[in-house]
């Protein structure tokens, strides 16, 4: 297989949501996928709260030649993939330049303050048009609901990586996430996977190719 050159180097993703939704699953699929791949990647450890409903967010640098450190530094990320609308804005705001691509789950998470009336969520309408302005690319995906056609939503993390194959914000093959994803998750929910990255993957082609036109 012919080794593939980075756009540039490094490329910097950020992974981002809040505990629960499998954030630390997708950074290993996208780590193993630049490595199959050929390139060299490391992967900042996750931090924030990680337990349930806290924000945790995950660095991935991929390079072939330079080694760089785990961290992504401010205003240096290439591609935001977000799981939690706000969360994802919040990095946008720290870590996005003009050159970004972001590829966010539409469903927010609230947060306890939210839900005991004590804060409020920002309209989704406003904060997605407000993102739009910040960066140069953003596709909304449907990743939870896409995710429950399968019964499962918990496979919404797993659509997110086939947005993430589907946009093309990366250099990364279908085949290739097909692989990994077959090697980390289990024999029993392979095939549900497997539906949710193809689900992802689909509807991210469909929006790049509605932007065409």
């Amino acid at each position: 297989m012919q080794k593939e050159t980075l756009l540039k180097e490094p490329v910097n993703l950020i992974i981002t949501g809040v505990g629960g939704q499998g954030n630390i699953l997708v950074s290993e699929i996208v780590a193993q996928t630049g490595c199959r791949q050929e390139w060299n990647v490391v992967v900042g450890e996750s931090y924030g709260l990680s337990q349930r409903g806290g924000a945790v967010s995950s660095h991935v640098r991929l390079f072939q030649h330079q080694e760089y450190g785990p961290i992504i530094p401010i205003g240096e990320a290439d591609v935001i993939l977000g799981f939690e609308p706000l969360e994802a804005a919040r990095q946008v705001v720290d870590y996005g330049h003009k050159n970004t691509c972001l590829i966010i789950n539409s469903h927010p998470v609230y947060p306890i303050g939210v839900l005991r009336g004590k804060n409020k969520y920002p309209s989704l309408d406003l904060l997605f048009k407000k993102l739009r302005e910040m960066v140069a690319e953003v596709l909304i995906i449907p990743a939870t609901k896409l995710a429950s056609q399968l019964g499962e939503t918990v496979v919404q993390n797993v659509v997110m990586v086939g947005a993430l194959a589907g946009s093309g914000c990366l250099p990364f093959r279908a085949d290739t996430f097909i692989e990994v994803i077959k090697k980390v998750v289990p024999p029993k929910v392979r095939t549900l996977n497997e539906k949710a990255f193809y689900l992802g993957l689909e509807e991210a082609q469909k929006i790049k190719s509605l932007k065409s036109l």
